[in-house]
């Protein structure tokens, strides 16, 4: 871990005992720590002196605390006691570097500040480090002996003691795998805290009651730098979230938040430094302290073992349990009449004190048990009332009566069922759970409540939105003058029906009636917001309608039959008729009319659209009137369409209507020219004039209509062999050359199916000849097409069908 100049650091405790509080102050605001609440970890080390205490660290946490200059020789390096923030380990952890043991400084005689020392860092220090050299190990006088009998010794002056973590960290590991160091370090530990002398109380005590011990090994710093860099690595993993259960500072007993550090430091130190030796309690009362003690944990742990109470534990784990609290009240009270009797002639202080604690943990340990037993009642409870109540409801009861008697009954069920459950050495009140019972059951009916009047809400509005969506969407669609006034109507009538109908499922809730009238209220909106919902929505497709209505009346005729242009229709009239109709149905969309009040719309379209009687100067003003985004006597929250929409939509109207209209009159003059089907007479006249000598000539040569005949075949079948459509595709330069090689080819393949053909008829009139060899083209011609368009292999199309039909 590389050092940090991000770390701070601060010296706590001079080397003549004198607190740096001014310091310890300023280091706790720069490193936040009053931020931390709990979440936080102190962390100091122990030692002889210059054993590379403050190197370790400085690798270990990345803090910069001073070491030891190794051309200098041995010298005290760290006086007193040093705090700085370890960097970079979660969660904020504090690390004290203390004085070096054992130095020639102080001398042999001076221990005093060593032992302050080592108290006040087992009384602040969540873990501990002992830095000790491996060669020491199973040594009688190594250096570590004094070390260790100092921390035990002021261990048993805690006056608040609580389990710490001492961690030995062995420096220099030789080849000695730990698996056999470890062993040997430990057994010297045991033998060191068994020849400490101890409190009475504490004379039987085990060292893992007061110690969490742990041992790692590290390599030379000098010898194996690389080595020692990536043990103290993985050692640093332990250190993160060491506050965790399960951490390396496990135990957080007796922690103070980290705002309180401060104060909490100076006072243990002032009261260490005030005082050599702590007050031990006198010998009487000391006895019955540990005699009472261990008295009331025989008999806490006889009640734990009672078989029994381990059948009442279990059985209230999952089901109610008959004559709970008078079975339990027993078994408490042969346990605690048990520990009057062997603690009689003890101190009756302590021996209360002790009782008492022996009941408190004893009601600790069954208040599990016994809030189980209130959870069953109460859980059992609320289930049979949910079911009473659901069946009241279905039975047709009123839901305030049913809630009220239902809630009444079952609440009394509870009192006597969490009376069978009483016990009597506790003073426990089940009137937090009977009231958690009472708002769970008043929350049980608000929860129905509010879900009945949303499925009665949501019922009638969708009545509502059957019976109006439809019908209105129809109407609209009509769009006559009859329109608004049959959707008012439609509307008070289904409006009314819903609301008498919601009204008397409302009465069995029993509410105010002003709670009802806002919900009768908010249906009745509802009604007229979809009614409102439905004409804007039918309004956004306006255009469309209009246009549907146009090609409705114009193609088709009064019994609804397609009309056909004969020529005899009035298109004027008929395009009158169908742009009057659309333009009602843009006058009926353009604004909503439930109340029933006259509005200057219609006219105002009709005017400034279709009045063609009208002069010019009035048109053109009534067009201007359109020029405005509201309507006179129509509110803009009833607007559906406004003027200079309704002028936009009737220009789009007219553009895509005329196409139809043009399409109409250009069918009706086709319709008139096809009934006269002959060329003018002139044209005729001209015909049979200069065309006179040419039919002469035909009709006395018929060889002439032969030859022609045959000339067609043959071009036809050239121009379906040598596929020219296709060949020209790619363009006239690539199509003629490829032509150009296969013309020769093709002819003289028509050519020999031609000469076959006359062999094979030789014996025939020659007067037939001319037929035959035009059966004979028609037959080559496909089957030659016909095998060329399978044998292509660049995908030309299969036109010899065509051609064959063509033929034929």
């Amino acid at each position: 871990m590389d050092k940090s100049d991000s770390c701070c650091s601060t010296h706590l405790i001079d080397g003549d005992g004198n607190f740096n509080v001014a310091g310890l102050d300023k280091f706790m605001k720069e490193v936040k720590l009053a931020e931390c609440g709990l979440s936080y970890a102190v962390v100091s080390i122990m030692g002889p002196q210059s054993s590379g205490k403050s190197t370790l660290l400085n690798h270990l946490f990345g803090t910069n605390f001073r070491e030891m200059d190794t051309f200098k020789g041995r010298s005290q390096t760290t006086k007193g006691i040093w705090l700085a923030q370890c960097v970079g380990i979660e969660p904020c952890t504090l690390v004290m570097d203390l004085e070096g043991t054992d130095g020639r400084e102080r001398g042999e005689d001076d221990t005093a500040f060593e032992k302050q020392s080592a108290l006040f860092a087992l009384a602040v220090s969540d873990i501990v480090l002992i830095n000790m050299w491996c060669h020491d190990i199973g040594r009688e006088q190594a250096a570590n002996k004094p070390l260790l009998k100092t921390v035990f010794q002021v261990m048993m002056r805690l006056f608040s003691p609580r389990k710490t973590t001492l961690m030995f960290v062995i420096r220099d590991k030789t080849r000695t795998p730990l698996e056999n160091l470890e062993p040997v370090l430990r057994e010297d530990i045991q033998k060191i805290w068994d020849a400490v002398p101890k409190p009475s109380a504490h004379k039987e005590t085990p060292l893992s009651e007061f110690f969490n011990v742990k041992v790692t090994a590290l390599s030379s710093y000098e010898e194996r730098e690389e080595q020692f860099k990536e043990q103290v690595a993985i050692l640093r993993q332990r250190f993160f979230h060491s506050i965790a259960p399960g951490g390396l500072a496990g135990d957080r007993r007796a922690v103070v938040p980290a705002s309180g550090f401060s104060f909490s430091a100076q006072e243990i130190w002032k009261i260490i430094k005030e005082n050599k030796d702590l007050d031990l309690p006198a010998h009487k009362v000391m006895v019955a302290t540990v005699r009472c003690e261990e008295i009331t944990n025989e008999k806490f742990s006889s009640f734990i073992a009672n078989e029994e109470w381990h059948q009442l534990e279990d059985a209230v784990q999952s089901r109610l349990m008959p004559s709970f609290g008078r079975k339990l009240s027993s078994i408490l009270d042969v346990c605690l009449t048990e520990y009057d009797v062997e603690t009689t002639y003890f101190d009756e202080g302590v021996r209360s004190s002790k009782r008492k604690q022996l009941e408190e943990k004893l009601l600790q340990l069954v208040q599990p048990a016994y809030q189980s037993m209130l959870g069953h009642i109460r859980s059992g409870t609320l289930d049979r009332f949910k079911d009473a109540f659901d069946d009241a409801l279905n039975g047709g009861k009123g839901f305030a009566m049913a809630a009220r008697d239902c809630s009444k009954h079952f609440m009394s069920e509870f009192d006597d069922g969490s009376a069978e459950v009483y016990i009597d050495q506790a003073n426990w009140d089940s009137s937090r759970v009977r009231e958690k019972l009472h708002r769970d059951m008043d929350a049980h009916v608000v929860a129905v409540r509010i879900a009945k009047l949303s499925e009665l809400t949501t019922m009638y509005e969708s009545k509502l939105n059957e019976a109006l969506s439809g019908p209105v969407e129809a109407l609209l669609d009509g769009a006559s003058d009859d329109t608004w006034p049959a959707i008012r109507k439609l509307l008070q009538r289904e409006t009314e029906n819903a609301v008498a109908g919601f009204s008397t499922a409302l009465s069995g809730f029993e509410m105010d009636e002003e709670t009802q009238d806002k919900m009768l209220l908010r249906l009745k909106e509802h009604a007229r917001a979809l009614v409102e919902a439905k004409a804007k929505e039918e309004a956004g497709r306006v255009l469309i309608r209009m246009k549907d209505r146009f090609t409705t009346i114009f193609s088709h005729d009064s019994d609804s039959m397609p009309r056909v242009w004969t020529g005899k229709e009035d298109i004027r009239a008929i395009n009158k008729t169908a742009r009057s109709a659309s333009l009602k149905l843009l006058s009926v969309m353009a604004a909503i009319r439930l109340d029933d009040k006259a509005d200057p719309v219609e006219n105002k379209l009709n005017l400034a659209f279709l009045d063609s009687k009208a002069g010019s100067t009035n048109k053109s003003s009534s067009m201007d009137a359109l020029a405005s985004s509201t309507w006179d006597e129509v509110p803009a929250s009833k607007t559906l369409i406004t003027p200079v929409q309704c002028k936009s939509l009737w220009r789009q109207f007219k553009a895509e209507t005329e196409y139809t209209v043009t399409q109409a009159i250009a069918a009706q003059e086709a319709s008139r020219r096809s009934n006269n089907w002959l060329p003018p007479p002139w044209a005729i006249v001209a015909l049979v004039v200069l065309g006179f000598n040419e039919f002469m000539t035909l009709l006395r040569n018929p060889l002439y209509l032969g030859i022609i005949f045959i000339a067609f075949l043959l071009v036809k079948a050239l121009w379906v062999q040598l596929d020219i459509s296709s060949e020209f595709r790619n363009g006239a330069l690539p199509g003629i050359l490829s032509l150009s090689t296969k013309f020769l080819p093709t002819v003289m393949n028509l050519l020999r199916k031609l000469a076959e053909e006359g062999q094979r008829h030789a014996n025939t009139d020659s007067q037939q000849n001319a037929p035959q060899a035009a059966k004979s083209l028609q037959s080559v011609a496909p089957s030659s097409a016909s095998s060329e368009v399978t044998s292509s292999e660049n995908g030309t199309e299969n036109s010899s069908p065509s051609a064959h039909h063509k033929l034929q």
